[in-house]
């Protein structure tokens, strides 16, 4: 009797274990771009390198390097003479432009990166490695830091535009004529939703400190005397009535009790044949894994934090009292899944 000899091992899986494991230079080119407002001063036209060397105040020899870099990357092209955006950095990492997502590029590379450095910790104890609250309402009730809870508001909007598009066309909202969003920050996915449906009045419903950055929105938006805001904590204060409820990327940020909690207020909240809108990038047996990463990041910044499978929240809807009646994938950055859910009457 042989033994079989064991395959070899391909240099192209060795490859792929390598580039896994140093993906993080990538992300980490990518983030200083957008710290150095690369993007934003190759948006006029193309620059050389000493010009560029001279705009972010860089004297390394590493410029080059990573200058080519990004072109390799296909964020910028390079023409012999100057470097110039490529057309998805054009579109996506310039302030100021429709899809800007530069918001998330600066969250990630600022906080979320050192908060993964910790992630073998969280394994252990489950317990966020942030060590403290740091979504925007918390940033401007414990301490008035405008600028950074806008700058955090940058990285919410990244994902939630593509969100309110969805949301606006997968649903008949002529059949309604009120709704609020919990937890809605300042407004963007509200003002979204009455620029699309002229029937339609909103409100948010968040912590008071986020109210001047949601009427300086409202007021670039146009969406002034459409959308209202409503100051209060949505865990101890009773939520506004309206014929819509919605939550989104809420319930994925606290645990199980918390998410009941909160769909329970909505029941409460709702008239008779009221809606419950919730999305999240929820969990079912096609999740690919970047749901699964998305669920880890939610863990890793605060304390209960992560998405939840379909089943389980259809569950806890039932149980309060509501008839699910479907949930609706959604074309949006994280995959999200939209459940959508009847108060009886």
């Amino acid at each position: 009797m042989t033994n079989a000899t064991p395959e070899a091992p391909s240099l192209a899986e060795a490859r792929e274990v390598l580039q896994l494991n140093v993906a993080y230079t990538r992300a980490r080119v990518l983030h200083t771009a957008l710290e150095l407002g690369l993007f934003e001063f190759l948006a006029a036209g193309p620059r050389t390198e000493a010009e560029i060397r001279e705009y972010a105040e860089l004297h390394s020899h590493l410029v080059s390097d990573w200058l080519e870099a990004l072109v390799g990357l296909g964020l910028l092209t390079f023409d012999g003479g100057g470097y110039a955006n490529a057309s998805r950095a054009d579109h996506f990492l310039v302030p100021g432009r429709p899809h800007y997502i530069g918001g998330a590029v600066l969250q990630h590379g600022r906080v979320h990166y050192e908060l993964w450095n910790r992630f073998a910790d969280a394994l252990r104890d489950g317990k966020a490695t942030s060590g403290r609250n740091i979504t925007a309402g918390a940033v401007v009730e414990e301490q008035p830091d405008l600028d950074r809870a806008r700058r955090f508001l940058d990285h919410m909007d990244t994902f939630n535009q593509f969100v309110a598009a969805q949301l606006s066309h997968v649903l008949d909202w002529s059949r309604w004529t009120t709704f609020v969003d919990v937890g809605g920050a300042r407004g963007n996915v509200a003002a979204r939703l009455v620029l699309d449906h002229p029937n339609l009045k909103g409100s948010v419903f968040d912590v008071p400190g986020v109210e001047p950055l949601f009427d300086e929105h409202m007021a670039a938006r146009g969406t002034t005397d459409r959308v209202g805001f409503v100051g209060g904590d949505f865990f101890n204060d009773p939520l506004p009535g309206a014929d819509v409820i919605l939550f989104g990327h809420v319930l994925h940020d606290h645990p199980e009790e918390s998410r009941k909690k909160l769909l329970a207020q909505a029941f409460d909240a709702l008239p008779p044949g009221g809606m419950l809108l919730v999305y999240d990038a929820m969990l079912d047996e096609s999740s690919e894994p970047g749901a699964y990463l998305q669920s880890l990041v939610c863990s890793v910044i605060l304390d209960g934090g992560s998405e939840y499978r379909v089943r389980d929240i259809s569950a806890w809807a039932e149980e309060i009292g509501y008839e699910v009646e479907q949930v609706i994938p959604l074309d949006t950055m994280t995959h999200d899944r939209l459940l959508v859910a009847r108060k009886p009457g």
